[in-house]
């Protein structure tokens, strides 16, 4: 048996769970319906044949039909619930990981137009920044009733099979209440703890006479809210103590901080750039003073931080969530002595983000997650050998090779640059991004572990190519910056690409023009602010950077909120002259037709890319495919068969930015679902 301490059993009342790592609970928006369908259960089962000791599901599941999806909950109020999350934990404990899931009432995380149109509701009419809805201030009936709906989605869950649950109190109701920042109310509910507590233990104890004292109910609570008029840490560890002394809980799994605001939630949940485990010690702290199991996750991405968390006694099981969305065999891999294997998490958020923004969860750089029921984890060998010939080492060509490779066959990667990364290799220059690069990096290994070959700094040409005599040509090229967006004045601007490539210096008054709405505008604009000039960043949109989402765009406030920037939305950069030596901007808006005139020293454009698509177009002519895409055979997991040139030799295809500008995801899922059917 491995003396590993992530490896050891843990026993948690009468479960003993096989290691240490769990997923904690969080909601990749895949229901259907409010069901956790086969896709759902996919998810998770993918993790559980990956070894994880414990998931923990939902994030969480709703109790109440006044409790309306914020991010496409399970709905735990409805009774065909319960074969959907038996289906989930058969197959789970087929593997040997336990399950459990996250139960709630979101209170005022929430709106009241989702759902059926009930008012959202709250010990108090103070609305949640981050939802916007006004909510009633609760009454007694509405606690008796939500009472209720927790012990009969407790039932639920015991009936399907489940190891446990879990009661959610940060944000949430019942933290609501506790938290003298969100509650005004008046009576026995409000002023002393013990008040603030009481809804909460009423929900505990109906709970415990519905499921009895052997099944297992934990929270998932802040311990110190980290706001002034919150839950101070002081009344955090009496709140601890006193869920420790009902005798009802079994386990607490400690959360640090708030969540209203989009700059908060980044605080409990820290993206890259942010410092990692950074509440692990506080957690640490609730353990050593409680007594009690204690569970945590917060920004642990790699196996060594998640080793010391258990061999240091911080933890009991460490949670390591989004570094199951990018790998979910993590567990296998350890115990196999393959952790270089394992798929780094870089902190890229794109999975949460997407969710906040009323998506589903998709990791960065593994196309497979979320996407179980059609894309491979694990690529299958492929029954005949072939030469494939990528060029481009971007994200897109490393993947296509990486899967190629797996598939057993013949890989050859041109290259212009003198190294691979393409666009995130750019993005790897900001300090802050510079975790970005490992998405590079752990495909090169891939790479070599499985003897693809690399010519590097070749800008190679029709003729290069078919001198390889492929089966298969994948130009993942990639796109420069498209600038050529203005009625006259091109010839004058620069690229976000150029200042963050240091390839050109920023000036002193700078406009950034931002139509693209994506990452390249605010980096540069991070570039130019940290330069001491100021900086002015204008899009057309009602809302500026909307691809960068939410939680990734608080680092980039953070960075720019306290230097010399101004945004401004819903204007269009028309033209820009020569002003002497300055840049006069010619300025409209798509709302009227008012123009006005502004001068800069310098003017930035964001707006995407061209693809370079010059050798795609050369070796069409000479593909047996002439570049055709069969739609229907991608999409339903199908090889490419198309012929439509009998004297082309071999099949060709484009991918990523080389095709439309997108993003990194993107051209990562292009190369996965064509490369794996090869």
């Amino acid at each position: 048996m491995s003396n590993d301490p992530l490896l050891q059993p843990y026993t948690l009342k009468h479960l003993t769970l096989k290691n240490r790592i769990m997923t904690t609970a969080h909601e990749p928006a895949y229901p259907e319906d409010g069901m956790p369908t086969e896709r759902y259960r996919a998810y998770h089962e993918e993790r559980a044949k990956g070894g994880v000791g414990l998931t923990m599901t939902a994030g969480s599941a709703v109790v109440s039909r006044d409790s309306p999806p914020a991010f496409n909950n399970i709905l735990a109020y409805k009774d065909e619930v319960v074969p959907w999350m038996k289906a989930l934990t058969d197959a789970c404990h087929e593997h040997g990981t336990a399950v459990m899931i996250q139960l709630t009432h979101l209170g005022r995380r929430s709106h009241w137009a989702n759902g059926d149109w009930l008012p959202v509701l709250t010990a108090s009419h103070i609305r949640e920044p981050a939802h916007r809805a006004f909510p009633k201030k609760i009454e007694d009936w509405d606690m008796e009733r939500i009472i209720e709906d927790y012990a009969d989605a407790a039932e639920r869950m015991q009936a399907a099979g489940l190891d446990g649950i879990e009661l959610e109190a940060y944000g949430h109701l019942l933290d609501q209440f506790w938290s003298p920042a969100t509650n005004t109310l008046e009576g026995d509910h409000n002023g002393a703890l013990e008040n603030r507590m009481r809804f909460s233990l009423d929900v505990l104890s109906a709970i415990r006479k519905r499921v009895g004292a052997e099944f297992i109910v934990g929270f998932r609570y802040t311990a110190d809210e980290s706001m002034p008029g919150g839950i101070d840490e002081e009344e955090g560890m009496e709140i601890s103590r006193r869920l420790r002394d009902t005798g009802q809980v079994d386990f607490l799994n400690v959360i640090r901080g708030h969540i209203e605001t989009d700059a908060a939630l980044t605080g409990v949940i820290p993206i890259q750039g942010m410092k990692s485990a950074p509440h692990l010690d506080f957690a640490g702290r609730v353990r050593a003073e409680i007594g009690m199991p204690t569970f945590h996750a917060a920004r642990i991405p790699d196996v060594a931080t998640a080793r010391h968390a258990v061999s240091a006694g911080l933890l009991d099981l460490v949670g390591m969530t989004r570094a199951h969305m990018t790998d979910p065999h993590i567990v296998r891999k350890i115990t196999e002595g393959r952790e270089d294997d394992i798929r780094p998490c870089v902190g890229a958020n794109y999975c949460l983000d997407r969710i906040y923004q009323a998506g589903d969860a998709f990791c960065i750089h593994n196309a497979a997650t979320g996407r179980e029921l059609s894309m491979p984890h694990e690529i299958p060998k492929a029954a005949t050998r072939k030469k494939v010939v990528i060029v481009g080492a971007g994200p897109g060509g490393l993947e296509a090779a990486r899967v190629a490779a797996e598939r057993g066959h013949d890989v050859t990667v041109f290259e212009a640059a003198a190294d691979p990364g393409g666009q995130v290799r750019l993005t790897a220059q900001n300090q802050r991004r510079r975790e970005m690069i490992s998405i590079i990096d752990w495909r090169m290994a891939q790479c070599a572990a499985r003897d693809v070959e690399f010519r590097f700094n070749t800008w190679a040409e029709a003729g290069d190519v078919i001198a390889e005599n492929p089966d298969v040509v994948v130009i993942a090229t990639g796109g420069l910056p498209d600038t050529e967006v203005l009625e006259t004045g091109n010839d004058l601007v620069v690229s976000s690409w150029d200042i963050i490539s240091g390839d050109v210096k920023p000036g002193q008054n700078v406009l950034i023009y931002d139509d693209a709405g994506d990452h390249p505008a605010l980096q540069a604009a991070e570039t130019i602010a940290a330069s001491g000039a100021h900086v002015e960043i204008m899009t057309p949109d009602r809302s500026f950077s909307p691809d960068v989402m939410t939680m990734n765009l608080t680092p980039y406030m953070r960075a720019l909120q306290d230097k010399d920037t101004t945004f401004t939305v819903t204007y269009r950069l028309k033209a820009v002259e020569r002003d002497g030596n300055r840049l006069r901007a010619v300025i409209g808006t798509d709302y009227s037709d008012h123009r006005e005139s502004r001068t800069f020293d310098q003017i930035v454009v964001n707006h995407g890319t061209i693809p370079l698509d010059e050798l795609y177009f050369d070796l069409k002519p000479q593909s047996a495919n002439l570049g055709a895409v069969d739609h229907d055979a991608l999409l339903s997991g199908r090889p490419q068969t198309l012929q439509r040139n009998d004297n082309g030799t071999f099949q060709l295809f484009r991918i990523g930015d080389a095709v439309s500008a997108r993003n990194t995801h993107a051209a990562i899922y292009d190369a996965l679902r064509l490369v794996k059917e090869i």
